[in-house]
């Protein structure tokens, strides 16, 4: 029986923040990362995503170097403490509210990041959405690399990801509900059925005059 679907972006729609800046932040209080220009880069290349110009190729080669020697099961467990701790408590409250409500009627929700998987993924089982897509990162030696393994969920490329998660799920979907700030998820704002621009950035703000596209203010 064909079903609405609800895709979330994460960073600045469901939570007061970004993830892997909030990720980054943990990963200098915890010691773990010691280059003193560390974060100026972290907000220099945010601000570049945030205007629709970054490359993710170099965010990741920045970001992941951290990470480079450590095995992923540490890795995950660093997560788990900053997800419970740091960016859980930055949901919108209308977030949760919308999410409880979305349980309540049975509807599906996926949420399309585009922050690495490992991060996507624990966050999204803490909001209580299970299925979560994000940057799949190569593997190598038990570590994360910074290589891209398949499509990138940024720009288009989230429409790719979504085609491909839905061409592997066993049911249908009659409409797409799709909730974003960014002007980088123009593309996947435009694909959806109905779109719902939370907070919106400037760029994106500039295209909310279109049928089923509505403002909300978190």
């Amino acid at each position: 029986m064909a079903n609405a679907l609800y895709v979330f972006d994460l960073d600045d729609t469901l939570i007061n923040g970004d993830c892997a800046t909030i990720w980054n932040e943990f990963l200098v209080a915890k010691g773990i990362v010691i280059a003193p220009n560390f974060l100026e880069e972290d907000k220099r290349l945010m601000h570049l995503y945030a205007i629709g110009k970054m490359e993710m190729d170099d965010y990741l080669s920045v970001s992941l170097a951290p990470l480079a020697n450590m095995p992923i099961e540490t890795v995950n467990g660093l997560v788990t403490e900053c997800v419970t701790h740091r960016i859980l408590p930055k949901q919108f409250s209308q977030a949760s509210a919308l999410i409880e409500q979305l349980h309540r009627d049975d509807m599906d929700m996926l949420i399309i990041s585009a922050s690495p998987a490992f991060l996507v993924k624990q966050v999204g089982q803490a909001l209580g959405i299970p299925h979560a897509l994000g940057i799949d990162l190569v593997e190598q030696n038990g570590c994360y690399t910074p290589n891209i393994r398949g499509v990138v969920s940024y720009r288009a490329g989230k429409v790719t990801r979504l085609a491909q998660w839905l061409a592997s799920q066993d049911k249908s979907y009659a409409t797409i509900h799709f909730y974003s700030d960014s002007i980088n998820d123009l593309p996947l704002c435009q694909y959806a059925d109905y779109t719902y621009l939370v907070n919106p950035c400037p760029q994106l703000a500039k295209h909310a005059n279109q049928p089923n596209w509505t403002v909300l203010q978190w």
